[in-house]
């Protein structure tokens, strides 16, 4: 014996397929109250008519799917199909505002726009300095590399430019069209660095008050990028910390799969300077203990705990170097 429904009526039916019982849905229409209902469904909660044929029918099992396939069940009026499709809107317009409050899918959102933007803009940069080396010969593409897009961008001649920079005229000078090109790449290089200034800055806004924890460890960026890799706050603080250390090493869990040695840290964890700029035989030791801590403070931020102090990151950072203490020299081949 089953209780078929959808979110018009509920039925018992029994092994034959007889209906026992039926009670509609007889309160309010309105695209409100239909949403509220297809919520209830889609969440595995029960009606009130299923409830209330539940009292009936202790032995009933309910299933909000049979009613798909049961050839018996009423069809659609144009009344219900043109409430349902209001309600199918304003359900889906609740969605997009419940995700716009999501901040796993805004930090998505801002690491990886900010990801993809920098990886444009590293290319972007690059070609404007190389090709603007050509002219501005005198220039130190190294030490001014920063210098060079803005000048460029901000100058009405490759010859001004060289001013802004500080060296010598240059012995060529561009083109109008060769000139209009170079300027409106040192233009987007230089818009897209706001850009991504910004970005960043909000991740550290978000970081700090999401994550005050795994941002005291870990840096915002960083504890940002654990987390959308992680697909989330509440899977990273379910995680084990040994699957949290890894993180960000794809390549070379792939190659660890095929017989390569595992990975002793993925990139998360390899930028934090703990681990990048000690010695390379100390860095999985490093690797493994930051894990663990970063695991305690992502579950101290999902679960209410209170937030990390510098007391703490100091006391980890003690424990560091201590690691780093008891191995001041590599192990012996064996």
């Amino acid at each position: 014996m089953q209780i078929h429904y959808d979110w018009r009526l509920a039925r018992v039916v029994d092994e034959e397929g007889h209906v026992l019982d039926e009670m509609a849905w007889d309160g309010h229409r309105s695209y409100s109250s239909l949403a509220d209902r297809l919520q209830m469904i889609k969440e595995g909660r029960a009606l009130n008519e299923v409830k209330d044929l539940l009292e009936r029918f202790p032995d009933a099992v309910p299933d909000r799917v049979a009613s798909v396939s049961d050839p018996s069940w009423p069809p659609f009026g144009e009344e219900d199909e043109k409430l349902l499709q209001g309600a199918s809107e304003l359900l889906a317009k609740r969605e997009i505002a419940r995700a716009a409050g999501d901040m796993d899918r805004r930090l998505d959102m801002l690491v990886s726009s900010t990801v993809e933007m920098r990886s444009s803009w590293i290319t972007a940069e690059a070609r404007c300095v190389e090709w603007a080396g050509l002219f501005i010969t005198e220039a130190d593409l190294d030490l001014q590399r920063g210098e060079i897009p803005r000048a460029v961008a901000d100058s009405e001649s490759i010859s001004e430019a060289a001013k802004i920079l500080g060296v010598g005229e240059p012995a060529h000078e561009p083109g109008d069209s060769e000139w209009l090109a170079l300027k409106s790449l040192a233009s987007g290089v230089t818009t897209s660095s706001d850009i991504l200034i910004g970005h960043e800055e909000s991740i550290r806004e978000i970081s700090a008050t999401y994550l005050p924890s795994l941002t005291a460890l870990m840096g915002p960026i960083s504890a940002a990028k654990l987390v959308v890799l992680a697909g989330g706050r509440e899977r990273l603080a379910r995680m084990p910390s040994g699957s949290l250390q890894v993180l960000g090493a794809h390549a070379a869990m792939s190659a660890h799969r095929r017989g390569a040695p595992p990975p002793k840290h993925g990139a998360i964890l390899f930028s934090m300077p703990q681990v990048s700029r000690s010695p390379r035989w100390v860095r999985g030791k490093i690797a493994r203990f930051l894990a663990g801590k970063a695991s305690i403070a992502v579950r101290v931020d999902h679960f209410g705990g209170d937030p990390w102090g510098t007391e703490k990151i100091e006391e980890i950072n003690k424990e560091v170097e201590n690691i780093k203490s008891k191995f001041p020299r590599p192990p012996k081949r064996k």
